[in-house]
């Protein structure tokens, strides 16, 4: 037995690291990225104003600049708080290091799995519950593990991924309201959504949601955000680690996120896009596309592996769930550009001749 072996925690050496696949030279279709880089027309000026950002100095501890360009971006509140996060992964991680040890964490199933993953990762007791055969909260289930587990947190994708649907709206306030645990509302894709919880959150102090820009064109710069009660944020900032919005992400997200037309205006291509997608493999015989109001589709195949890997060999790399039984032959299709995904639905219609 190796030194790590003895030293690290034999729960952590039993879980299976969070594996992202090689991609280049492919078409990336398998992480909900979104396809556009930054207008051809602001890059000069954004490598002049990042020329000018202080790296000898630590960052503003606060990214009290970058707040408010959220705010802005995402129409928040003044009467609500906002933390800011290292990726939203680094906010739900700061919440579960808020429970006590032995805490349960609940979720539904499948959904993100980093919400279990972080569970394990701060000695949290994890519980799923499954979702029906429509991939729809089973309200029932849900209301039942809550009398049976206590949980102190509940987390809820909203839309969910990997499914892309948004539950239904009723059962997540009855699950807010019959429940005393925090309730994190995940909105990581809510720009290509029809709702939103934020407008509930001042009416609940057990709510909270979590949103990133990293669905809308900015994931290289990981920057999530928790929004709640005034009073919520500031307990929860105790958490937070010492500066850990580098400068170089705040000085980018100070920049990019004042465009606030041309963010818009690419999540509404990636909406017209899910659009087309949805409507052309729906009408492929042997095919089941589920509606979505994300940045992605799942399907449902005949045989996932060996699609999966057909796409692999000609370029395309889309998320594959080999390992889940829920999500049995399904794919994961990210929303492309216009012409990533007609090289898609070609290699598809290739694939079924």
């Amino acid at each position: 037995m190796t030194f790590i072996n003895k030293w690290l925690r034999a729960d952590i050496q039993d879980i299976k690291a969070y594996h992202v696949p090689k991609s280049e030279h492919m078409i990336k279709l398998d992480a909900m990225e979104s396809p556009f880089l930054i207008p051809k027309d602001l890059v000069k000026s954004y490598l002049t104003y990042l020329s000018e950002v202080p790296l000898n100095r630590y960052p503003d501890a606060g990214a009290e600049e970058v707040q408010q360009a959220l705010r802005s971006l995402m129409d928040i509140p003044d009467k609500l708080g906002v933390l800011l996060g290292n990726g939203s992964d680094e906010l739900i991680q700061l919440v579960s290091l808020a429970c006590e040890t032995g805490d349960t964490v609940l979720s539904v199933e499948p959904s993100f799995v980093m919400y279990e993953m972080i569970a394990k990762f701060t000695r949290l007791n994890y519980q799923g519950v499954l979702l029906d055969d429509n991939y729809e909260i089973n309200l029932n289930g849900v209301l039942e593990e809550i009398t049976r587990t206590q949980p102190k947190l509940i987390f809820i994708a909203y839309p969910n991924n990997p499914t892309g649907n948004a539950f239904d709206r009723e059962s997540i306030l009855a699950i807010i309201k019959e429940s005393e645990a925090l309730i994190v509302v995940d909105e990581a894709y809510y720009a290509y959504s029809e709702g939103s919880f934020l407008n509930e959150v001042a009416n609940y102090p057990n709510l909270v949601l979590l949103r990133t820009i990293s669905k809308m064109g900015f994931a290289g710069l990981r920057l999530g955000l928790l929004i709640g009660s005034q009073n919520t944020i500031r307990e929860l900032d105790k958490l937070r680690l010492p500066y850990n919005i580098n400068t170089l992400t705040q000085a980018s997200a100070n920049f990019l996120l004042k465009e606030k037309d041309h963010i818009i205006a690419n999540a509404n291509i990636i909406i017209d896009e899910r659009q087309r997608l949805f409507d052309e493999l729906t009408a492929m015989p042997g095919l089941k596309v589920f509606p979505s109001q994300a940045n992605f589709l799942l399907i449902k195949v005949d045989d996932a592996k060996s699609l999966f890997e057909f796409l692999k060999s000609n370029g395309i790399l889309v998320k594959s769930f080999t390992m889940n039984p829920q999500l049995s032959n399904c794919i994961r299709l990210t929303v492309g550009n216009p012409s990533e995904n007609n090289e898609f639905l070609e290699q598809i219609k290739n694939y079924y001749g």
